[in-house]
């Protein structure tokens, strides 16, 4: 019998990777399966559905419910199917008198001890319990409630997403095992035995005070209302759902959107989703209202200058203001005296159509987007050494990986669904190797093997990557075939001469990173002698003056290993917004046209101007750091900003605040009135992911498709408002529906020439390069041969320079930043929703012993001082950092964390040197001067919206 498998039903236990197949007869069906395939998945794939409780087809087997009982000739009992492997000739009756009596039997006990108030609970028409008491033909129970039972039992109400309804519990485990096995965090248990078994959560803490992260495994495991939402609670069950993709990190996890009409009762992990596979973290599960809350801007919105009331106007006044105060400023101060920056946060149609209008309706280069100050080496150093600016995996290759090298990224705060997969993977039997300053909760990873941690100093990372590949070559680790078959030979021998020089040594580097020479040693072996080696990396990489060396000294690292072009090994970038690799895909680089195209190439530009219908500039245009210079200079007199907000995310905030002062029109489209709007002279309202259709791009390259799940609050949709201005500016842009920009976005983009919507939906998702040559795309890059004009990899000598920025007697501690799980980059989104439980303030992480030498004890105002400026944070004594080293996020835009650091850029890209601030703390009474202006700022700016939605209700 042939399978039809549907991604949405339920099979009841995982599938069986073997090639091996065995067949049996299921109920008189015949249907073969590969060897250890369970009998109740076999079944389900027979379309023959045997009841069940405990199971589901992502957890393994239990057992516990019996519900799933068969009877298979020749053996004894009944045993669970779910539990019960297929056997070549068996023979398995699912349906008969016995076996219905049996089921009925075990229901009628779990019902005796359940409230039977189905009418009236939250899982009503959505509950497995009820449905098994239909499926085996329950009509009545024996047993009273007289007696010992659970219906008293307390609600949990603590966690401010779902309430946890002891009262009916039917202790299935199936919660407990979600926990474990799909999340990684073992927050749950079963306490006590028999009558007494209960869920609990910790130490029998309420689930708020637990380590539970809030990912919602538990509550969509649950078969019962015991763990429900508490947005299900009180809108009731949804009516119908649509697939689509989460805005937040760059995972890419694909959601189905419950509606109730245009209302929006719960976001879904879709079990389709090839980057999260149903799994999903507290931000993408719940942490979606924001988009109907009553910040957001509605209304477009004008002014002359930043301290006057804002005007609510129509679409059309508010965009021929825009368009008039463009053209006016060109007129008098030239081409080049305006631009935009695109947005991580906006789809590839929207952030395509942005850039095109800069160059097209702009008529300059003078495009940029945040991907400068994340990941912008990334794609310099990548595209010098493996010939493409992006990852070379898919997420799932980390199950094939023997050791797992995380180098400057935190993946469960910051890619929450990839860290709980990486975490499987390390509870298998992976090795961990963790290079970061800090000790981050990977480490901490329950049953984890063999790892080590190298905590370097903050700026050592190239010096750290030179002694770790000196170790490969000086010990003969390096895949000699991998290298010769590969690899340009001489760019091979000047970097081998280069790297087994003894001052790249760990012995040698020991005292600038601060790691043991030993146990670089023991990292490097461990990496080269596994069989399967995979690169993790974050903005600990990119962010540094030496990021783009980085990028390629990890590259450099990969390739004498010979870790490229097969799963489980690669070079992966850990993108931190939903389209950060789309935004960059879609040629937002003042030096590229959409797919990495350089402006200067007259063949690249030629297809361009046939297609726009305008003649291109062929000189690259300003980057962000050099429009806010400019602005100060007075060159620079109007900036388009869609979707990003500037004045919060790049560093050293006084000097962006001059800049954006120093503007004669700024242009900001967003959902809320973010740092950058108060400095705006009209003011767009964005849309959501819910409001608008379109495509992201994750990580791994996998774009995704955005769909609209209700109409946008303000009317438009976020690329309708770019074709709206482009048109007002007198360059002509029609296109009715997203699908037609990225048809356009495929004829001139090699990489992305056989992607279009019917594609998308037929397929779910495609990874570029998606082309004739791979129709359905490129799971795994580089297999056969890189992108560069011989086909091989290119080794590039990675000299380690000292950053400037150091630590001395006036600023003797140094600085670096990072993400926490419940927010959300600059916070805008995740502040605006419950996630505010368990981050409302940005705190400052110190070692017990710096925190003692200045008499500094926890939570403590403190002020931290850099060369750049001043702030003051709340203190948080925390051993997981090393003395003299100091640690924040940057959520909180009152926080004021770039107020500190410097404009240090990577010398290739300006990304700003986030990670390496050098600074003073002590002990204050009050906040800052920065602090206090920010403050009446912010009061001053709220009063001016008011006040516009005042004088329009009048």
């Amino acid at each position: 019998m042939l399978q039809h498998f549907d991604p949405n039903k339920d099979y009841g236990t995982p599938a069986s990777l073997s090639e091996k197949l065995v067949t049996l007869e299921i109920d008189g069906v015949e249907i073969s399966v590969p060897e250890g395939t369970s009998v109740m998945r076999a079944a389900a794939l027979a379309d023959i559905n045997i009841p069940k409780l405990c199971a589901t087809d992502n957890l393994e087997a239990f057992g516990s419910c019996r519900l799933c009982a068969v009877q298979i000739e020749g053996r004894r009992g009944t045993p669970a199917s779910c539990t019960t492997p297929a056997e070549q000739g068996m023979k398995v009756s699912t349906q008969n008198e016995k076996l219905a009596k049996l089921r009925r039997n075990i229901m009628e006990l779990y019902i005796s001890d359940h409230p039977l108030d189905c009418l009236t609970c939250p899982a009503n028409g959505d509950c497995e319990l009820q449905d098994m008491a239909g499926a085996v033909g329950l009509r009545e129970v024996r047993y009273g409630f007289d007696g010992a039972n659970h219906l008293d039992a307390p609600k949990d109400t603590s966690n401010p997403y779902f309430t946890f309804d002891a009262s009916k519990c039917i202790v299935c485990s199936r919660c407990v095992r979600a926990c474990e096995e799909v999340q990684g965090t073992f927050a749950l248990t079963i306490d006590g035995r028999g009558f007494d078994s209960k869920v609990a959560a910790g130490q029998n803490e309420n689930f708020l005070d637990s380590e539970c992260v809030s990912c919602g495994a538990c509550v969509q495991a649950c078969p019962t209302a015991t763990l429900s939402e508490n947005s299900l609670i009180q809108m009731g069950q949804p009516e119908h759902s649509i697939s689509t993709t989460c805005a937040y990190c760059g995972v890419g996890c694909s959601f189905k959107a419950e509606m109730k009409g245009d209302q929006l009762v719960r976001m879904v992990p879709d079990k389709a989703g090839d980057a999260n596979h149903g799994h999903s973290c507290v931000k993408g599960r719940f942490a979606f209202g924001y988009a109907t809350h009553k910040d957001r801007i509605r209304t477009p919105m004008i002014r002359d200058a930043i301290d006057q009331p804002w005007k609510e106007v129509s679409w059309e006044e508010a965009i021929g203001f825009a368009a008039n105060r463009l053209k006016s400023i060109q007129y008098e101060y030239g081409r080049e005296s305006i631009g935009g920056i695109t947005s991580s946060r906006c789809t590839n149609e929207e952030t395509y159509l942005v850039q095109k209008l800069i160059r097209a309706a702009f008529g300059n280069n003078n495009t940029d987007t945040c991907a400068r100050v994340c990941h912008s080496p990334t794609g310099y150093g990548l595209k010098q050494t493996l010939g493409e600016s992006a990852g070379t995996q898919t997420f799932d290759s980390v199950m094939k990986s023997d050791c797992v090298l995380v180098i400057g990224a935190n993946p469960t705060d910051a890619h929450p669904v990839f860290g709980s997969l990486m975490r499987r993977r390390l509870r298998q039997g992976a090795s961990l190797i963790v290079a970061d300053p800090r000790e981050i909760d990977i480490l901490k990873t329950p049953h984890l093997g063999d790892s080590v941690h190298l905590p370097l100093r903050p700026g050592t990372n190239v010096a750290l990557i030179n002694a770790l590949a000196h170790v490969v070559i000086t010990e003969g680790l390096e895949d000699t075939d991998f290298i010769a078959k590969r690899c340009e030979p001489e760019a091979y021998a000047k970097w081998r001469a280069f790297i087994a020089e003894s001052r790249n040594a760990p012995e040698a580097v020991e005292d600038v990173t601060g790691v043991p020479a030993e146990s670089i040693r023991q990292a490097a072996r461990t990496f080269a002698n596994a069989p399967n080696a995979a690169i993790y990396y974050g903005l600990g990489v990119t962010e540094h003056s030496q990021g783009s060396t980085m990028v390629m000294g990890i590259a450099n690292l990969a390739l004498a290993t010979g870790n490229i072009g097969r799963e489980g090994v690669g070079v992966n970038p850990l993108r931190g917004q939903n389209n950060v690799q789309g935004s960059c895909d879609m040629g937002s680089f003042p030096h590229e046209l959409p797919g990495y195209q350089h402006v200067a190439d007259p063949v690249v530009r030629n297809r361009f101007e046939k297609v726009w219908g305008v003649t291109l500039d062929d000189e690259p245009g300003l980057r962000i750091p050099n429009m806010f210079d400019a602005a100060i200079a007075g060159h620079f007199r109007g900036l388009y900003v869609q979707g990003e907000d500037i004045a919060q995310s790049d560093p050293n905030t006084q000097h962006v605040e001059a800049a954006l002062r120093a503007l004669d029109c700024l242009i900001v489209q967003d959902i809320f009135l973010n740092e950058t709007a108060k400095f705006a002279h009209v003011l767009l309202p964005g849309s959501t992911f819910l409001e608008k259709n379109g495509t992201f791009t994750n990580a791994e390259r996998r774009i995704n498709r955005v769909r609209k799940v209700m109409p946008p609050l303000s009317g438009k949709e976020d690329w309708e408002v770019t074709v709206d201005l482009a048109n007002a500016l007198g360059y002509p842009m029609n296109y009715s529906h997203p699908s037609e920009i990225m048809d356009e976005i495929a004829l001139l983009t090699p990489t992305f020439t056989g992607v279009n919507y019917e594609k998308l939906d037929k397929h779910g998702s495609l990874q570029w390069p998606c082309n004739d040559e791979f129709p359905i795309g490129s799971p795994i890059m580089h297999v056969e041969s890189f992108p560069t004009l011989e086909g091989k990899g290119h080794f590039a000598v990675t000299e380690f320079v000292p950053t400037s920025e150091r630590a001395s007697r006036r600023f003797p501690l140094l600085l670096t930043t990072g993400r926490i799980l419940s927010q959300y980059n600059v916070g805008a989104q995740t502040r605006r929703t419950e996630n505010q439980v368990w981050h409302h303030e940005d705190k400052l992480e110190i070692h017990p012993h710096d925190a003692e030498e200045r008499g500094i004890n926890e939570g403590d105002w403190l002020g931290i001082s850099s060369r750049a400026g001043q702030t003051v944070l709340r203190a948080h004594i925390s051993k997981r950092m090393q003395p003299g080293v100091v640690y924040t996020t940057f959520h909180h835009p009152g926080s004021g964390a770039n107020v500190i650091t410097t404009d240090n850029s990577d010398w290739a890209t300006n990304c700003p040197e986030y990670k390496v601030t050098a600074v003073q703390v002590e002990k204050v009474s009050q906040p800052s001067e920065w602090q206090k202006d920010f403050a009446a700022n912010n009061q001053r700016q709220q009063k001016l919206l008011s006040e516009a939605g005042a004088s329009s209700g009048e």
